[in-house]
């Protein structure tokens, strides 16, 4: 008897189908006699399992874009190995929708990088303004706080358990990188750096070690430095363009020009070359009338060509990153938040 194949798909959250794998049968050995004796005995096997009907297995695997119970089973599961990255590099912009910027004429780089890898097209900011949608990113709360207010001060501090604490404690590097920042660990605002934007700094975990600030918390412009070798660039960075490169005050086309010249940088560095690293570029919030906002993940640990109508928000991004380690959940909020690990390759 010749070789029995099946083939089985799937279809992405995009739309298509592609096919996962073929399972062969095998050839023929022995009589025909006993093949068809063992098929037999599998299709009884089969229907005892099943409670009898139909003993066609389904040919495709939908993959839902709705918040499932598979998701909940992952997340408590942990990290698999192919989950696992070496590096992952945080941008954040600023106030604006993904309306305004993917498929726009004004973010022609934006919108090119969204089409070649994985997209977010339900990735919504939890709040306005600015800072509880950072502290959301990096500590699963918004603390409380409902304003931009700078640090110290008892009123705008989180006190409770971070990404930071996370990373240190499982053994992974990390550093905080603010553009136009005039020193490590200024925590007031300073010509287009905005501290707000800095959730690093709302942290006595961090703030209170001096030393310990200034080696995590540094101008953007130890980044080159930084990403020129998989050993100097941390395993977890968080990039904060300055407020005009961010699209907070200056156009949505001067932030694509700012990430046209940053990106590939990041993209061609060796420990995206080199291992598996994932990049995710979205935005702090949008504007009143619409708080979905741009979430792309680019780079070797990303999906290509992917568009993920799932529903996901600030804590589904910081819940990514702790499955991605192994990390514990800072609060019920990223604990229950749906993973975007269907965007990963």
């Amino acid at each position: 008897m010749g070789s029995v194949t099946q083939a089985i798909s799937r279809e992405t959250e995009s739309g298509g189908r592609r096919p996962v794998r073929q399972v062969a049968g095998p050839a023929s050995r022995g009589s025909r006699a006993l093949w068809a004796a063992c098929s037999a005995l599998l299709a009884l096997l089969f229907t005892a399992c099943t409670g009898g009907g139909t003993t066609t297995p389904p040919s495709t695997v939908q993959v839902s874009s709705a918040k499932s119970a598979s998701s909940s089973a992952a997340a408590s599961a942990g990290p698999t190995t192919s989950m696992a990255v070496q590096h992952v590099v945080v941008i954040v912009d600023e106030n604006k929708p993904a309306t305004s910027v993917i498929g726009s004429s004004q973010a022609p780089y934006l919108s090119s990088l969204a089409d070649s890898f994985a997209q977010a097209s339900d990735y919504s900011a939890i709040t306005h303004p600015s800072l509880p949608n950072y502290l959301a990113m990096t500590t699963g709360t918004t603390a409380g706080i409902t304003s931009d207010c700078n640090p110290p001060g008892g009123s705008c501090l989180d006190k409770g358990p971070n990404l930071a604490q996370a990373l240190d404690r499982s053994q992974h590097s990390w550093k905080m990188y603010a553009e136009s920042m005039p020193a490590p660990c200024t925590s007031t605002n300073a010509g287009l750096y905005a501290v707000k934007h800095n959730p690093f700094l709302y942290l006595p975990s961090v703030t209170q070690d001096a030393a310990y600030c200034q080696a995590h918390d540094v101008p953007y412009s130890q980044f080159a430095t930084d990403l020129r070798s998989t050993s100097s660039l941390p395993d977890f960075s968080f990039i904060s363009p300055n407020l005009c490169n961010d699209m907070h005050d200056c156009s949505v086309s001067t932030g694509d020009t700012w990430m046209r010249t940053n990106v590939p940088k990041i993209l061609e560095s060796p420990a995206f070359t080199r291992q598996r690293s994932l990049l995710v570029i979205t935005f702090d919030e949008g504007d009143s009338a619409d708080n979905v906002v741009p979430c792309i993940f680019a780079g070797p640990a990303a999906r290509a060509h992917f568009v993920s109508f799932a529903s996901f928000t600030h804590y589904s991004l910081l819940r990514t990153i702790e499955l991605l380690w192994g990390l514990p959940t800072e609060t019920a909020n990223d604990a229950h938040a749906n993973a975007m690990t269907s965007m990963l390759n």
